[in-house]
């Protein structure tokens, strides 16, 4: 077995938390988007930034890789082993070390997902904002760049992690900013890292911003004659300065799949799914002007949830819209891909996209935050088809192409991992070298989760 040594080493210092059991190395493995099974050697379970410290420091003796975990949702192989070596698993370092309720910030662990955080808060009156569907650990919310629901409202983990605690690829534990709320001393380290997909370090600890829970809150459904005038409303709400909590889009085929998979009533045309955050009077006054806009477009069949459970149920279908379309297909495996453009593009976007699944063989349904000019396609394609996953690899491409034609970024919150490397030159020119000349500095031995972000080294 490749990296004996460092296994050996590794068993000494952790015991029964260092697992080379098949099952654990195939969970380690998988990916939920399309990319193969890919095993590492072992998986590592640490409880302590000091002993991510000793993993890291062993490994680098051993020139042995070193790929961070959270729960394994990322969807372009982020957390895969490419090369081997040893998958760092930071399930058991989960708390809350501490939460400043009247700076409104909290210090927890990696670990820790976002549901996991929000419970914790409950009682404090505060939440944590950053919501990408999936329940992700904030450690890779925060090496990817999360965003979600209500980023449009509340910003994405670049604007919500304020310091890190970070390992090195040398073993080194540096903390990279404060718990104040700005700062201009030096390089923004923890910008840096927020978005560097494990390339750069490990998080250890996170210093994160939270919001205060709204005194009112209010959800609706409203469906739209056409994709081009359920966008053309998302902009004139956003040009409108109309502050939206969550501002999302589905198309007929995802309403089809919610009616199937959830049991709801929508009509098969598109729907715009909204959130208001405020006090009482200021959510309906918002609402209201919302509705003006909607009615200029066509807008009609509202429905409104403003009981909690009601808002949850509609919440949580919107979440497992990628369950509801795969289940729409049985049998079928998704390229799940995102791209992002200028709110002025979005119409152009979503409709170029819309012809070009139309003209395909395979369906791939289109959902997405538009408040922010970010959409996602669900492209299904049997596993056992070459020509299917052609089809679906080739509608990304474009769809990425179609990206950066209009201005915007190849992936708004998916990340780069190994899916997307491909476009990093098209949309970065030569500073994608210089982001490998940061990691050649930082990582010098190319262990921290090597094949992913940068050029190979």
């Amino acid at each position: 077995m490749a990296y004996n040594a460092a296994l050996n080493e590794l068993s000494t210092l952790l015991g029964n938390r260092l697992s080379r059991s098949k099952s654990d190395l195939d969970l380690h493995g998988r990916s939920e988007s399309y990319f193969p099974l890919t095993v590492p050697e072992a998986v590592a379970y640490p409880e302590t930034s000091n002993e991510v410290s000793e993993i890291v420091k062993i490994c680098a003796k051993h020139d042995c890789p070193v790929v961070p975990w959270g729960v394994g949702t990322s969807l372009e192989g982020h957390a895969l082993a490419l090369t081997g070596g040893v998958t760092v698993d930071f399930t058991r370092m989960n708390r809350v070390l501490q939460v400043n309720q009247e700076d409104m910030d909290a210090v927890v662990q990696p670990g820790i997902t976002r549901e996991e955080l929000n419970k914790e808060l409950r009682a404090t009156g505060l939440f944590f904002s950053v919501d990408p569907g999936a329940n992700a650990t904030l450690g890779g919310m925060a090496m990817t760049r999360a965003s979600g629901t209500t980023a449009v409202r509340y910003g994405t983990m670049r604007d919500n992690v304020m310091a890190l605690e970070v390992v090195l690829a040398d073993g080194r534990i540096i903390r990279t900013g404060t718990r104040a709320r700005k700062s201009s001393a030096g390089y923004d380290l923890t910008g840096l890292m927020v978005g560097s997909e494990g390339t750069l370090g490990l998080i250890t600890e996170m210093t994160v911003k939270l919001q205060g829970q709204p005194e009112a809150v209010s959800s609706a459904v409203c469906a739209f004659p056409s994709m081009e005038d359920a966008v053309n409303a998302v902009i004139a709400t956003i040009q409108m300065g109309i502050p939206m909590a969550r501002i999302e889009f589905v198309d007929p085929a995802t309403a089809a799949a919610f009616n199937s998979y959830a049991g709801s009533s929508f009509q098969e045309v598109p729907h715009l799914m909204l959130e208001f955050h405020g006090s009482e009077r200021g959510v309906a006054e918002d609402a209201e002007r919302f509705r003006e806009i909607a009615d200029d477009f066509g807008g009609s069949d509202f429905q409104w949830a403003t009981k909690p459970e009601d808002r949850t149920a509609l919440w949580t279908m919107r979440h497992n819209a990628h369950f509801a379309c795969l289940a729409s297909r049985p049998g079928a495996r998704a390229i799940v891909t995102d791209i992002c453009v200028p709110i002025s593009r979005l119409a152009e976007a979503v409709e170029e996209t819309r012809e070009d699944i139309a003209g395909a063989s395979i369906p791939g349904p289109i959902v997405g935050h538009v408040g922010d000019g970010n959409f996602h396609c669900i492209l299904l394609f049997m596993e056992d088809d070459p020509k299917e996953r052609a089809e679906a690899e080739d509608l990304s491409h474009r769809l990425s192409q179609r990206a950066l034609r209009l201005g915007g970024t190849v992936t708004g919150e998916h990340g780069i991992g190994t899916g997307k490397m491909k476009y990093m030159e098209a949309e970065h020119g030569a500073a994608w070298d210089v982001m490998g000349d940061i990691k050649r500095v930082l990582d010098p031995q190319n262990i921290l989760n090597p094949g992913k972000m940068v050029r190979q080294m």
